[in-house]
């Protein structure tokens, strides 16, 4: 039995060069489901936001059952990106708001850049993929990853395949891909541990401090959680501008995140 599947928009980013923009074809002698049939082709089912078998709307649950006399023609479309998505086809729920995260053992900048911008994001560098898929489906937190395999599992509901390698990239990419502009608030949680800040007197943690940034610098921030100490350093001017122009959806060039975070004080933001 051979089925055709037309991949719209970034679901092309899946395929083989020599394969994109152009129908894709599955030969199979047995029955399988829509889900089974996508993730064939090395596109997990979180990128998808509605199907449609020979021009009906279809579940990632339908059967194609084997048939010598019959056509089956598939369609899928991406959940990022405008690409004529058909109404009423909608797969997924919405998105969690606001939004939440958990990240794969890779991805530990891009951790730390989102929970800079104020999103509570949980990341370890020890844990499995089992972990990862349970916690995302029990506390509702999109799955951020470079393996796509691991979003293949049917209790992620929310994740996204990272499609940029680089870090200071990862963070703008995700930003646009969850839409996130009006949630960011940014410079309220600790970057090493995800606890949230506060304001602290400068003489409480004085005697953690080199001389000159007690000299230069009077208001501190330490993480609830861990302790750690943070402080609005030389580069501070910078972050926020980069920020402000983050919160901006319509923005078609953001300021570079390398540019923003050169980062000369381990303890500053």
């Amino acid at each position: 039995m051979g089925v055709q599947v037309v991949f719209h928009g970034c679901l092309d980013d899946f395929l083989p060069p020599s394969g994109r923009g152009q129908p894709a074809t599955q030969h199979t002698s047995r029955r399988t489901s829509l889900k089974d049939l996508v993730e064939s082709f090395g596109v997990p089912h979180t990128e998808v936001a509605a199907l449609t078998l020979n021009n009906a709307p279809a579940a990632f649950e339908t059967l194609i059952e084997p048939s010598g006399s019959d056509h089956y023609l598939v369609r899928a479309w991406p959940a990022s990106g405008s690409c004529g998505l058909p109404s009423g086809h909608a797969l997924q729920p919405p998105r969690p708001r606001p939004a939440r995260f958990v990240l794969d053992v890779h991805l530990g900048r891009l951790a730390r850049y989102l929970r800079l911008l104020g999103f509570d994001v949980c990341w370890r560098n020890d844990v499995e993929d089992e972990e990862l898929a349970g916690t995302s489906a029990a506390q509702k937190r999109i799955l951020l990853t470079r393996d796509r395999r691991l979003l293949y599992r049917r209790q992620i509901v929310h994740g996204y395949f990272v499609r940029a390698t680089d870090p200071s990239q990862q963070v703008e990419e995700v930003c646009r891909r969850f839409e996130l502009h009006d949630e960011i608030a940014a410079f309220k949680r600790c970057a090493r541990c995800n606890g949230l800040l506060m304001k602290v007197d400068k003489s409480s943690v004085a005697h953690r401090l080199e001389a000159r940034t007690l000299h230069y610098y009077d208001d501190f921030y330490k993480c609830a959680r861990c302790h750690h100490v943070y402080w609005q350093g030389s580069h501070f001017a910078r972050m926020s501008a980069w920020v402000e122009r983050l919160k901006q959806p319509d923005t078609e060039s953001w300021p570079s995140l390398k540019h923003a975070l050169q980062v000369s004080q381990i303890g500053s933001f």
